[in-house]
């Protein structure tokens, strides 16, 4: 892991603080129990209560933030989502409902509940399953602000997935991503999981211990799919819990839809041979950078997502593959342009230039367009239509 560049904006004195205070509970446990594997430092990076990156206060998503993503950045691409997943909710009827994971500022649920409203499909209930109490209040707070009372109402903030029967749509935008995973590396043919321990001064490090039958199993099974085995020193991430994730998540979901959107990869480009030291990240201060031990509870840290592992988490859970295309296809597929002209025709040119502008962000190549797909799964509904442009099943 690379030293953190000195280009980066120092955290404040509170800050440090902060991240000391989560940094000696991670050595505690380490001195303890010996190494860790790298899922639970990432684990205790992000959610650890009151410390961890996402469950603190800090804000996390924006300008001010150290990230931005597609809802933040205005409201065309929930606008999108929403057209995508109205026919569905129509279809399944008046108690269909919709399921957002992780709600971020909330700026996503704002906007598609307004288009859901214009669309006449209006879920009966809209939940968002949110680990983070302070993004939840946040939530809370935006949206009693810029909602009716009866739109508001339909809102319910959940502590864990739905256990009873329902039918509507699943949505999640940049959550897998942020999934705790598992680090896998090849020493003469054999698996080790990839662990963090310290050093002689405390510091954490880099270790390796053999990878239990869970991570060896799914790591054989990327290489049969590959038809490949991995090199020597190959080092990369891997989700064996992606199943049961989804089927988590989804809980008592019957009929609907699923929509995950994300950035990633299809698993031959994932694992290709160069990529041999995976694709772990951490995002501070709107950089990117690599050293994913600094400052522990005050950076995001964030690995790319196999969607060919997403397609058979999906799959495996009892739901067709509606499709599967790019973050700019899918939403040029579900009324960018409309979006765009409805804008033109108010005859407000700096609010043309603006959403033009967003646009360009959302669907260029060298922006979000083309790194961040879009992924639907369906059961006894029709989503096929919502990827009808660019699909890109066949990489997968």
């Amino acid at each position: 892991m690379c030293a953190m560049s000195a280009e980066f904006p120092p955290p404040d004195a509170d800050a440090l603080e902060h991240s000391a205070r989560l940094a000696a509970s991670l050595r505690a446990e380490i001195a303890a129990n010996g190494s860790i594997p790298f899922s639970r430092f990432m684990e205790r990076c992000l959610y650890a209560p009151g410390l961890g990156y996402y469950s603190a206060g800090s804000a996390k998503f924006g300008g001010e933030g150290d990230f931005v993503t597609a809802p933040e950045l205005g409201p065309l691409f929930a606008a999108c989502v929403a057209e995508a997943v109205a026919p569905v909710l129509r279809q399944l009827g008046p108690e269909a409902q919709l399921l957002e994971i992780g709600g971020g500022s909330g700026a996503f649920a704002e906007v598609a509940l307004k288009r859901l409203l214009q669309a006449d499909a209006m879920p009966a209930r809209y939940a968002i399953l949110e680990p983070s109490a302070d993004l939840r209040e946040r939530q809370r707070a935006r949206l009693r602000q810029n909602l009716s009372p009866l739109v508001f109402d339909c809102i319910e903030w959940l502590d864990a997935p739905p256990t009873e029967k329902w039918n509507g749509v699943l949505f999640a935008n940049e959550v897998i991503d942020a999934l705790p995973t598992p680090r896998f590396a090849i020493h003469a043919g054999e698996v080790f999981e990839e662990g963090v321990a310290l050093d002689g001064e405390g510091r954490f490090v880099r270790c390796e211990r053999p990878a239990d039958a869970l991570l060896a199993a799914a790591v054989r099974h990327v290489e049969h799919y590959l038809k490949r085995p991995f090199a020597d020193g190959y080092r990369s991430e891997l989700l064996p819990q992606l199943p049961y994730w989804v089927q988590a998540v989804m809980g008592g979901l019957q009929a609907g839809a699923m929509l995950f959107v994300d950035y990633g990869y299809p698993r031959g480009e994932y694992y290709l041979p160069e990529r041999d030291d995976g694709t772990l990240r951490a995002f501070y201060r709107h950089r990117l950078h690599n050293d994913v031990y600094a400052w522990p509870g005050l950076q995001d840290i964030t690995a790319s997502v196999d969607f060919t592992a997403l397609a058979e988490a999906g799959t495996g859970a009892g739901f067709d593959l509606a499709g599967y295309c790019t973050q700019a296809s899918f939403l040029l597929g579900n009324g960018l342009a409309d979006r765009l002209r409805e804008v033109d025709e108010r005859g407000d040119a700096a609010l043309s230039l603006k959403f033009a502008n967003e646009a360009k962000k959302l669907t260029l190549p060298t922006e979000m367009g083309e790194r961040f797909q879009a992924m639907g799964f369906a059961r006894d509904a029709d989503f096929e239509t919502a990827f009808l442009a660019g699909d890109l099943s066949w990489r997968l």
